[in-house]
């Protein structure tokens, strides 16, 4: 079972710079998309549900904002759109498939960095889906939780900690939400596999050029709960793909 998830900053954009031709060629079984920016009745068939796949789509209502996509090989049993926070669900941040062997979130956190309204709207955001994945915990549900979390939460997670310790996204209070949320009974499957590695991102700036100079964050995770940990295989960052300003992110599970 391969997961891909990738924050693709508007589909019908990576769509003219990659998109299918990587869906070929990664052949994933479950693909998670964040930042569409589009409405599904506004693309094209074969771009909203690609012949042999299953789609799940959560848009915003504002246009041309925000947005996620889940495309499946196989049906899941239930699906859920949102978290039941109308002020959330109304940003299309969130797509949940549930499966026999696992229930898969599929979320795009949001950004805190244009304010301080948002940035308490992304604090709230947080306590109430830990709160809302905790009780799922309690269940002895099976989770993988994908996407652009928006956080990086080790030093080693972006380019440069000293400057950056004041920035959304890798502010204390976020970084510590992140270990809070881990210690919860998630793992983190990049750093599963390969704890110490550095200079390894997700996102780069593009107002910035960043991606040239590798100036980048880990900022798009894959966590599964701790009771899917005998069926990690692998994980990585596939930091050779372009067409967004993030890469995509995979991890693969004996499932």
């Amino acid at each position: 079972m391969k997961i891909v998830t990738w924050n693709v900053n508007g589909i019908r954009s990576v769509a003219k710079k990659g998109l299918h031709e990587f869906w070929e060629q990664a052949q994933p079984d479950i693909l998670c998309l964040q930042e569409t920016k589009a409405h599904p009745d506004l693309l094209t068939p074969e771009l909203v549900c690609p012949q042999g796949w299953h789609s799940y789509w959560s848009s915003a209502e504002r246009a041309g904002y925000s947005g996620v996509a889940t495309f499946t090989r196989g049906a899941p049993t239930q699906i859920q759109h949102g978290i039941n926070i109308p002020k959330f669900d109304a940003e299309g941040r969130v797509v949940v498939t549930v499966f026999d062997a696992f229930t898969l979130f599929n979320i795009y956190f949001p950004n805190g960095g244009s304010g301080d309204e948002r940035h308490r709207f992304k604090q709230e955001f947080l306590r109430r889906l830990r709160h809302h994945l905790q009780r799922r915990l309690e269940k002895g549900e099976r989770l993988v939780i994908v996407g652009d979390y928006n956080i990086a939460y080790l030093d080693h997670d972006v380019y440069d900690p000293k400057a950056l310790n004041n920035e959304s996204g890798f502010l204390p209070e976020e970084r510590q939400w992140f270990r809070d949320f881990l210690s919860d009974g998630f793992i983190d499957t990049f750093r599963h596999f390969h704890p110490n590695a550095g200079d390894r991102y997700t996102w780069w700036a593009y107002y910035e050029n960043a991606r040239l100079g590798n100036r980048g964050w880990r900022i798009d995770h894959i966590c599964v709960s701790k009771n899917l940990e005998s069926a990690l295989r692998g994980a990585e960052i596939l930091d050779q793909q372009e067409g967004s300003d993030h890469c995509p992110v995979l991890v693969e599970l004996a499932l």
